[in-house]
Order: structure tokens, then sequence, then C-alpha cells
């Protein structure tokens, strides 16, 4: 199942929200990225930020069910929502 890209820039956008929220996390994630805090507030709209943020929390799975418990979403709309953004399109080496 696809999801629409209007649908998955909504969780993208619940995904940065979340983690804005999350102030344990959020220093992580700049750090990781580099990004600043005027990175992140700039980048809230943009889907392939979006796309970041949730590349991100699917690193974990403790993650994954904080964002999607406290969003209401099941467990596998991060990782759908992944793939319709920009960047999130499955890589076929062959």
């Amino acid at each position: 199942m696809t999801m629409s890209r209007e649908t998955a820039e909504t969780t993208g956008l619940q995904a940065v929200a979340w983690l804005a929220g999350n102030e344990e996390l959020l220093p992580v994630f700049l750090g990781a990225t580099g990004a600043s805090e005027a990175d992140f507030r700039a980048g809230l709209e943009d889907p392939a930020f979006q796309g970041s943020v949730l590349d991100f929390i699917l690193m974990d799975d403790a993650w994954i069910t904080g964002f999607c418990d406290a969003a209401g979403l099941r467990y596998d709309t991060p990782m759908q929502a992944r793939a319709a953004l920009p960047g999130g399109e499955a890589v076929h080496w062959t």
C-alpha cells in the first residue's frame, strides 16, 4: 500500500513537531545532522527535511513507538511516509 504525498507530508510534519517537543532527542538529532535550531525551524514545511526527520526516527524502535504512540499512528506509518517523501525511493543497484 502506498501513501499519498499529502498524507506523507502530514506525517512528516507530525514527526517534526514530535521531535521538536522531545527535549532529550532533539539535541541528538541536531548533533547527528549538524543542523542548528534555526535550520530546524526553517525546515518545518520542507518535505525533504521532514524525510530526514523520519530517517532519524526510523533508526530506533523506541523512537518509532514513541512517535507513533504520541501521534496515534500505526507503527508502519513512518516508513510508508518516508517512502513517499523526496529521497525515500527504494534504491535498485542492479
